[in-house]
C-alpha cells in the first residue's frame, strides 16, 4: 500500500474544520485497501486576541463577514445540517460564543505524545459545536480530556506550567509563513495542498492522483 501523510493545519473554533475531517475520514475508509494513513493535527487559531474571547457568534460572524444576523443564521443552519449527515453533534453551534483555543491547541499537542491527537481534537469539536461549551476554559478542557480517557492531573500540569506554549506558536508560524491563511488545510507528503473541507471523492480522487504522480 501507499504511505500517505497528511498534516492539517485546523482550530477547533472552526466548524468547517469538524466537517473537513468527517468527509476525509470517509475518503480514507473509501480508499482502506489503497493506502496507509497517518495524520497529524497543527494548530490556527481564529481568534488569536484572548482579550476579545466571548462574544455570541452569531454577532460576531454578522460584523466579520458584514452580513445581517439572519443571513449568518441561515449559513449556520445549513452547516448543521451538513454535520448531522455526517453523524456530527453540532446541536448547540449557535449559541457557542468566540473562544480563543490556544490552551485547547497545547493539549491537542500534548494529546500527539500519547498517539492521540485525533481523539483530543473530535472531544474538544463535539464539547464547542455540540454543547457550546467554553473551550478556553480550563475545566472544560479537562473534562475533555477525561472524555477521551487521558491523565487528568497531567493535563493540568500541561495547563498551569505553560507546556507546550511555544511549540504552539512556533508552528502557528511555520504555517502562516507557508502561506496557509484559511482553514482547514490539508498538506500531503509535505509536498501538496487541499484547502477546506472538500467532498470525500474530490480527496479519493486527489489522494489517487498524488499516488500516480499526476497531482497539480
Amino acid at each position: 500500500m501507499t504511505n500517505l501523510h497528511i498534516d492539517i493545519v485546523s482550530d477547533i473554533a472552526c466548524p468547517w474544520c469538524a466537517i473537513g475531517y468527517a468527509r476525509l475520514e470517509q475518503a480514507m475508509d473509501q480508499l482502506s485497501g489503497e493506502f496507509n494513513f497517518t495524520v497529524s493535527w497543527h494548530p490556527f487559531e481564529l481568534n488569536p486576541d484572548k482579550d476579545a474571547d466571548g462574544e455570541p457568534i452569531l454577532q460576531a460572524l454578522s460584523r466579520k463577514y458584514g452580513r445581517s444576523p439572519e443571513e449568518m443564521e441561515k449559513a449556520q443552519n445549513d452547516m448543521t445540517a451538513i454535520a448531522h449527515e455526517l453523524g456530527l453533534n453540532f446541536e448547540r453551534m449557535q449559541e457557542r460564543y468566540t473562544r480563543n483555543t490556544f490552551n485547547a491547541h497545547r493539549l491537542v499537542m500534548w494529546a500527539g505524545e500519547q498517539n492521540r491527537q485525533t481523539e483530543m481534537k473530535k472531544a474538544f469539536f463535539e464539547a464547542y459545536f455540540g454543547r457550546a461549551a467554553d473551550i478556553s476554559d480550563d475545566e472544560v478542557l479537562l473534562e475533555c480530556v477525561a472524555t477521551i480517557g487521558l491523565d487528568t492531573d497531567e493535563a493540568r500540569r500541561v495547563l498551569d506550567e505553560g507546556d507546550y506554549a511555544e511549540a504552539v506558536r512556533k508552528e502557528e508560524a511555520y504555517y502562516q509563513k507557508a502561506g496557509i491563511s484559511a482553514v482547514p488545510a490539508y498538506v500531503i507528503n509535505q509536498q501538496y495542498l487541499i484547502s477546506g473541507a472538500q467532498e470525500p471523492d474530490y480527496l479519493v480522487q486527489a489522494f489517487r492522483d498524488i499516488q500516480a504522480g499526476t497531482a497539480a
